[in-house]
């Protein structure tokens, strides 16, 4: 699985969604998984053990009913534990997120380091039901708990200088043992251009179905782009930074005919090693039938105008 020559592990090599399925499968028939596959035996941070948050409806959620709680918690992409869907669920009981520090810094008036509790007082919290698309062609539907990223960077009064925003996620191997394999030049980068930032869509996620983030969830500070793919939504935010040129992202510099800086969902744009055109929610079988993917995940009418001046098969 390895390649040896420079002790990488290519996009290609990652495990996608069809063979951790029939991987699945083959557990369920033979008897080593019980009905449902049920993860919640794995030690991580228990839904016991989950806060409460109070919090509003948002205007913004769709009508599709959300996935299970535990579809939602232990079939997870956070390569820091593991390449395995469920090894977040597994291995994140290691995390610490209390205390939490989010340095602000790049283009903006109010730099400096600030705590989880600043960083989250001054924000009612609304539950927002978003569909999240994976470029592996399957999609769940997430009651997630945040309140708008527009919100948050203004506060850090970001000035004429700042065109885009980047995110970096916590670098800790001690805490995180995918990190000590070299998937990634770690730590991970996602970004945004100030416009995409500051559409009122995109959100800080605190939390799901009603409590605090799970850790394999991407707790405590993780980012929900909806119209985007998955890969865009960064998990565990450390650091947030404005800068005039476009930021670098992780899977950018990995693989950049796969993983475009814009990462729109756009089922006219095949990735180089399948289709786009068709997704799976995820529990409802391994042979249930397709849906079609829709224009920007089904937010077009939200977020089409920020793209009116690109050409969408070129900046993917």
């Amino acid at each position: 699985m390895k390649n040896i020559n420079n002790n990488i592990i290519r996009p290609v090599d990652i495990t996608d969604e069809q063979v951790y399925l029939k991987r699945r499968h083959f557990l369920q028939l033979a008897g080593i998984a019980g009905a449902g596959l049920a993860f919640s035996g794995l030690p991580s941070r228990a839904e016991a053990e989950l806060k409460p948050l109070q919090t509003s409806p948002s205007k913004y959620s769709t009508d599709q009913t959300p996935n299970s709680y535990q579809d939602i918690s232990t079939y997870n992409n956070y390569y820091e534990f593991g390449l395995d869907k469920d090894d977040p669920v597994r291995y994140a009981k290691s995390l610490i997120t209390d205390p939490w520090t989010v340095k602000i810094s790049g283009e903006c008036d109010k730099p400096g380091d600030y705590n989880l509790e600043d960083i989250l007082k001054p924000h009612p919290l609304e539950e927002r039901i978003y569909r999240l698309r994976c470029v592996e062609a399957w999609s769940m539907v997430i009651p997630w708990v945040g309140f708008p990223l527009g919100d948050l960077l203004k506060r850090f009064q970001p000035n004429s200088n700042a065109n885009y925003v980047s995110f970096k996620t916590l670098n800790d191997s001690t805490q995180m043992p995918g990190v000590r394999r070299r998937v990634l030049r770690w730590p991970y980068h996602e970004g945004l251009t100030m416009a995409e930032a500051m559409n009122p869509l995109a959100i800080i996620a605190v939390g799901l179905y009603g409590k605090t983030l799970p850790n394999q969830n991407g707790a405590p500070l993780r980012l929900v782009v909806p119209w985007k793919y998955g890969f865009k939504s960064i998990k565990s935010i450390v650091e947030i930074s404005f800068s005039k040129k476009q930021p670098d992202t992780s899977w950018g510099r990995s693989a950049p005919r796969e993983y475009g800086f814009y990462a729109n969902v756009n089922p006219e744009v095949d990735h180089p090693r399948w289709s786009q055109a068709r997704e799976r929610v995820i529990g409802t079988g391994l042979f249930a039938a397709k849906q079609p993917t829709l224009m920007f995940n089904g937010y077009g009418d939200e977020v089409a105008h920020l793209y009116s001046d690109l050409n969408l098969r070129k900046n993917f």
